[in-house]
């Protein structure tokens, strides 16, 4: 007579929930750093105009974009400028002769350098073209940048390369070469960072919205009277929210589409179940004791 199995010892259930979290945690640190890696990339990237091996003798310069500022229409570009083969004198720390740098209608103004004078780099303002910024998080700007070059009289080759270090936006650039100028026509948008960053905040606005109205729900159906905890953590959502929208990167200004999606009803539905659950409360309530 054998003897009777026994049935296999159900697995932990503590231990499966366990492996769950880790695989999930870890599943999201690894799409976190796909997407840093992508803003570092588009950071590094470079758009050059000129060629150098067919110019030796050339203006060389980098340009990098500082700043954006989406309310003003308007970016700070900063410029360095190098003179290269029989341009430059000191290693090309000072031109050879007066160098003028020309630029396009965007760019606020000529740079004029004088013969012999050591340049140093300079933040020029750049006009942007798009909009509005109440579009936020999906406006987009526009711009044309051209640089040519004249030294003593006489017009020379540029070679310009043109980066992003604003981090909150992305920058794509069309480079071109057009009679020994550089030509730029740049795009730029709110960065991935900052649009996953606006999408949440929506998204969370919208869930502490539905579970104040959960709870404000729950309150009026139970006829429970004046619940203190409650109607604190309300009417702290309330201006909590408000707080946490001026979180926003960027800064936009007020009536954006971030508002109108999400923060203007957040408010107004928090503030209206507040005044609901309270009149209930005080009904509920009812006379106070002689």
């Amino acid at each position: 007579m054998t003897a009777p199995t026994r049935p296999p010892a159900p697995r932990p259930r503590g231990l499966a929930a366990a492996g769950f979290v880790v695989l999930a945690v870890a599943a999201a640190v690894l799409c976190g750093l796909w997407f840093q890696y992508g803003e570092r990339q588009d950071l590094n990237a470079r758009a050059t105009a000129g060629d150098a091996a067919a110019s030796p003798d050339r203006i060389d310069v980098d340009a990098a974009v500082q700043r954006v500022d989406a309310t003003a229409r308007e970016l700070v570009l900063r410029l360095q400028v190098t003179p290269r083969g029989a341009l430059a004198e000191a290693g090309g720390l000072s031109p050879a002769e007066d160098l003028t740098l020309q630029t396009s209608p965007a760019v606020r103004g000529d740079l004029a350098f004088p013969a012999h004078d050591r340049i140093a780099t300079v933040d020029v303002p750049v006009a942007l073209t798009g909009g509005p910024v109440t579009d936020y998080p999906f406006d987009a700007y526009a711009t044309e940048l051209e640089f040519a070059a004249v030294q003593g009289g006489e017009s020379v080759p540029v070679r310009m390369t043109l980066v992003n270090r604003d981090a909150l936006f992305s920058l794509a650039v069309d480079a071109s070469e057009s009679d020994g100028a550089a030509v730029f026509s740049a795009e730029l948008s709110r960065s991935g960072s900052v649009l996953v960053f606006a999408l949440f905040m929506m998204a969370a606005m919208w869930a502490l919205t539905i579970a104040v109205l959960m709870g404000g729900w729950f309150l009026v159906r139970r006829r429970a009277g004046l619940t203190w905890p409650a109607l604190g953590w309300m009417a702290a959502t309330l201006f909590a929210l408000a707080a946490f929208r001026n979180t926003a990167p960027g800064a936009p200004p007020i009536g954006s589409l971030l508002d109108y999606l999400a923060f203007f009803w957040a408010e107004s539905l928090i503030a209206f179940c507040v005044v609901v659950v309270v009149t209930r409360a005080v009904r509920a309530e009812g006379p106070p004791p002689p």
